[in-house]
């Protein structure tokens, strides 16, 4: 069956940084753009980053920009995101998401910045 697995979500000073993942399974993810979104408390979903099917076409929220980086391996079938310069307002739930004539959420990981 479709599996999404985020993982790597973590308690972190301001200022740390973190890498998440994304194993996925039970699809072709090649075929798939990836996306990465965070949902904090009382707050809407919103989307983060998005990556290509070939690595290309990437797309930052201005929010992040700078100091996350998305990046996949096709041949792990896992899509990643490097988090910088954390800040307390990056605290959130991440998940990743795979678009093509599907979509597939993953179940998230917790991503808390605090001092």
């Amino acid at each position: 069956q479709v599996q999404l697995v985020e993982s790597g979500g973590d308690l972190v000073h301001p200022g740390g940084s973190l890498s998440l993942s994304c194993a996925a399974s039970g699809f072709t993810f090649s075929s798939y753009a990836m996306h990465w979104y965070r949902q904090a408390p009382a707050k809407a979903r919103e989307l983060v980053a998005s990556i290509g099917t070939t690595g290309g076409g990437r797309f930052y929220a201005d929010s992040v920009k700078g100091r996350f980086t998305i990046f996949r391996d096709n041949a792990k079938n896992t899509v990643y995101l490097q988090m910088n310069s954390l800040k307390p307002e990056d605290t959130a739930v991440y998940y990743c998401k795979a678009v093509y004539t599907d979509e597939y959420w993953g179940q998230g990981t917790q991503v808390t910045v605090s001092a």
